[in-house]
């Protein structure tokens, strides 16, 4: 057998080596590609939605009384000032007054949310505004934005707001509909804005309905704090579908929402929240504070009494710990 034909065969025993070691590399650098694209994506996206959180981020100005951060990095309850205001919808462009007031806490070592709605008719001192006093609640927000808010509500409640949340109604509407809408139980039956509401029955609701829902105040035999229980009603079932982490990395949620929402929450605490907190949710503790009717100057008020606050404040430190 000549050289010739021995290089030959040599050569036809190495080949299939050869094609497997070329598909190796081809497959590794497609797997390399791919991953590329992926990464490139995802920073994408995450850059989109930081871009939003940060558009969305306004510090409060409040006074704290509690390292908000270092709660959330060891996992610890938490309290949110929630602040629905009544504009940017039915032809509204106002700031407003907050319209709905809601204490929340998160507590992840008991899997508990507690919900307290404030009347937004209380009456209260404005630290940061005396000539004003006493004042409405809601009208808080008017003069001094989040800042002016909070302090009155940690100074009238004595307790810690770590953080706070402002959605207007239209921001409610959007929200909903990103959900793809919520479950809602009716307490009474009624119509309002061409939406009907059937007591006792379970509803299906998108956005427009649930805002509706939400909002209707006069024909409610509760006036205002029936109003109160419906909103909680709503905000519940959003939370339940809400606090997730594929929510809060969902660039079009939060772009859908971004006009009309505050937060002082950075893109890391909400992620932190829908990581570490989302089974807050299992059990949703709803509460209220009640008060009198009460003339002052010509201006009817909502008196808290001090025993009802002091249960109040009781209730929202309680299920801090």
């Amino acid at each position: 057998m000549n050289n010739d034909e021995n290089m030959s065969r040599v050569s036809r025993k190495k080949s299939p080596k050869k094609r497997m070691k070329t598909w190796k590399k081809v497959t590794l650098w497609i797997i390399a590609i791919i991953l590329v694209l992926v990464g490139v994506t995802a920073f994408a996206t995450y850059h989109r939605i930081q871009q939003t959180a940060n558009s969305v981020y306004q510090e409060s100005g409040a006074k704290s009384t509690r390292n908000a951060d270092e709660l959330l990095k060891e996992k610890k309850p938490v309290s949110i000032l929630f602040m629905g205001t009544d504009t940017d919808f039915d032809g509204r462009n106002y700031k407003g007054r907050s319209d709905s007031m809601m204490i929340l806490t998160l507590n992840p070592a008991k899997k508990t949310t507690t919900m307290v709605s404030i009347p937004r008719d209380m009456k209260v001192n404005l630290p940061d505004f005396p000539q004003y006093s006493p004042s409405k609640i809601n009208a808080a927000y008017t003069y001094g934005g989040p800042k002016e808010a909070i302090n009155s509500i940690q100074s009238h409640f004595n307790i810690p707001i770590d953080y706070y949340v402002t959605l207007s109604l239209g921001g409610l509407k959007k929200a909903v509909d990103q959900v793809g809408g919520v479950d809602v139980v009716s307490p009474l039956t009624f119509t309002s804005n061409g939406y009907h509401y059937v007591q006792g029955q379970e509803e299906h609701m998108d956005g427009t309905k649930a805002m509706w829902f939400a909002q209707m105040r006069y024909d409610d035999p509760n006036n205002d704090y029936g109003r109160q229980y419906r909103q909680r009603l709503v905000l519940q079932a959003l939370m339940k579908k809400a606090i997730s982490y594929k929510t809060v990395l969902n660039s079009e949620f939060l772009n859908s929402i971004s006009n009309n929402l505050k937060t002082d929450l950075t893109m890391g605490d909400m992620v932190q929240l829908a990581l570490n907190y989302r089974d807050t949710n299992q059990n949703i503790k709803s509460d209220y504070a009640h008060g009198t009717g009460d003339m002052e100057y010509g201006v009817s008020f909502q008196d808290v009494s001090g025993a009802e606050r002091t249960r109040i404040s009781n209730l929202i430190n309680n299920s801090l710990k």
